[in-house]
């Protein structure tokens, strides 16, 4: 676990380690959630890099008659 100090702007700087293995680019927006006591960045990704995310879903299943 790494610690980071709020600025008296409140900012933070997110550490490199982190930034790296989630591959964050400068001005990259972010979601921010307050869930149950704590601060959760989300990073949003451009629509290209999820291409492919599917991959090997399992699609053999009943559809409904209204929904083919």
């Amino acid at each position: 676990m790494q610690i980071v100090t709020v600025s008296p702007k409140f900012q933070v700087v997110i550490p490199k380690k982190v930034r790296q293995s989630l591959s964050l680019r400068p001005g990259q927006k972010m979601q921010v959630v307050e869930y149950d006591g704590r601060i959760e960045f989300i990073p949003e990704r451009d629509i290209t890099e999820l291409r492919g995310f599917l991959k090997g879903i399992n699609t053999e299943f009943e559809r409904e008659e209204d929904r083919i």
